[in-house]
């Protein structure tokens, strides 16, 4: 399969606009062979937009802006991956990610679970225990929202779930370049499998944004890297890769899951 990753500067609260970016950038990938397409964290509104702004914009995951994405994936045939506000039917107000396919089809919807700091928190809920792990083109794919996937246990979780490709909507922000360069090359070899961490570049208020968003291989190996402005990024992903890195490490099978287990 062939994966395009989108990085860009955020455009706070244009809706309108980001769809039409996210049409643009659609049909480029659709273009060049991909058959999915990966957007940062909250794309459809920009991150960091304050509780009365999530407020207004935050729509159900069924909403007039997923049918919008609906309409554009099935308009170049390609899958899409894309952050934005959810307002849930228990009135919570959500920092999600959906993949739709390239049918125009929910694949997956996932609730950002670790919330970074108080900007998320005065912002979001937290979501639930929900990590659906879901087939698209043949591939068994997970998502998390950036925080999260800086905690081992959500990527080993996914991992051991089936996951062959973690996708990563995020906002990662300067000071921590760590992240995109140690931390995803680290989550994706131990859990040999492929990782797609897709951040924004360029200021959003306070906020600089670090860019290096990448594609990155079962071994850990750096598939695509951006540097620090916009750009499209696409890589070929192969599953005899993932089967030769659980062959190689074999730490999902060799991992003692009972010596894990919370006590108390």
């Amino acid at each position: 399969m062939l994966i395009a990753l989108f990085q860009g500067e955020p455009k706070p609260l244009d809706v309108p606009g980001n769809l039409q970016r996210l049409r643009d950038q659609a049909q480029l990938a659709a273009e060049r062979g991909a058959q999915l397409l990966v957007c940062p964290e909250m794309f459809l509104t920009g991150y960091n937009i304050g509780l009365a702004q999530v407020e207004r914009l935050a729509e159900a995951s069924d909403g007039p802006a997923a049918m919008d994405v609906v309409e554009i994936a099935q308009a170049h045939r390609i899958a899409i991956v894309y952050g934005y506000p959810e307002r849930g039917d228990d009135g919570a107000i959500y920092n999600s990610v959906q993949l739709i396919d390239a049918h125009g089809r929910s694949l997956s919807n996932y609730r950002k679970t670790h919330l970074f700091g108080e900007l998320d928190r005065s912002m979001f809920s937290a979501g639930s225990d929900h990590f659906p792990v879901v087939e698209l083109e043949g591939w068994k794919v997970g998502l998390l929202i950036c925080y999260d996937i800086e905690f081992p246990e959500n990527a080993r979780r996914l991992a051991l779930d089936g996951a062959e490709l973690i996708l990563v909507p995020t906002a990662n922000m300067t000071p921590y370049d760590f992240i995109c360069q140690v931390t995803v090359r680290a989550r994706a070899q131990e859990n040999q499998c492929y990782l797609v961490y897709a951040n924004y570049c360029g200021a959003e208020d306070s906020i600089h944004y670090c860019g290096q968003s990448s594609i990155i291989g079962p071994d850990g190996s750096l598939l695509a890297m951006a540097g620090r402005d916009e750009c499209l990024l696409l890589a070929e992903l192969e599953h005899e890769r993932v089967v030769q890195g659980r062959e190689a490490f074999p730490y999902l099978t060799d991992l003692r899951q009972a010596l894990h287990q919370r006590r108390g």
